[in-house]
C-alpha cells in the first residue's frame, strides 16, 4: 500500500490559499464517531490555520455516510458556500454492503457538486480495517480530516 509508511496530512503551509474569505459547510457523519468526530476536529482546525474565521464555518451532523450527500445538498439551501466538505468512515464487513455505500456516496458527492457548481470533498474514510481507519483519522498516516480541508481552501480559491 502506497500510505502505508507516509503521513498523508503533511502539507506546506505556502502552498495553500488563505481562507480569510472563505465560508465552508462541513457535513459529517455519526456513524463511526470516533473516527469521524477526529476528521472533523482535523478539519476545523486546518481550515482556521489557513485563515478561515471560525464563524464562517458551518457544521452539520448526518447519521451515516450514506446520508452525505444529502446533506451537502441541504447546506445549499442554508447558505453560500465556498465549498462543501463531506467527512464519513466507511469500514469493510463481511457483507457487500460495503461496496453499495461506497460507490452510493462517492457518486452522490460528486453529483451534488457538479449540480450546484461548488466543490464538495470527499473526505470519506474507505477502510478494510478499524485499525486502517484510526490510522488516518489522526493516527500514524495522517488525518483525511486535514486533507479534507487543504482541497476545500485550494479548491474554493479556483
Amino acid at each position: 500500500m502506497s500510505s502505508e509508511l507516509k503521513n498523508l496530512s503533511s502539507y506546506n503551509k505556502d502552498d495553500v490559499p488563505s481562507g480569510e474569505k472563505y465560508s465552508f459547510g462541513i457535513v459529517v457523519a455519526d456513524w463511526n464517531s470516533d473516527i469521524t468526530y477526529n476528521l472533523l476536529d482535523g478539519a476545523i482546525k486546518t481550515l482556521i490555520e489557513n485563515g478561515t474565521d471560525e464563524r464562517d464555518i458551518l457544521v452539520q451532523h448526518v447519521p451515516g455516510s450514506y446520508e452525505l450527500p444529502f446533506g451537502a445538498a441541504m447546506m445549499f439551501s442554508r447558505k453560500k458556500f465556498d465549498a462543501i466538505i463531506c467527512l464519513g468512515c466507511i469500514i469493510q464487513g463481511e457483507t457487500r454492503h460495503f461496496e453499495f455505500i461506497a460507490n452510493a456516496v462517492a457518486n452522490g458527492i460528486m453529483n451534488v457538486s457538479l449540480k450546484q457548481e461548488i466543490p464538495v470533498i470527499f473526505g470519506v474514510l474507505t477502510a478494510n480495517t478499524l485499525l486502517q481507519a484510526q490510522e488516518r483519522s489522526g493516527g500514524r498516516c495522517g488525518n483525511k480530516g486535514v486533507e479534507a480541508a487543504i482541497t476545500a481552501l485550494k479548491m474554493a480559491a479556483l
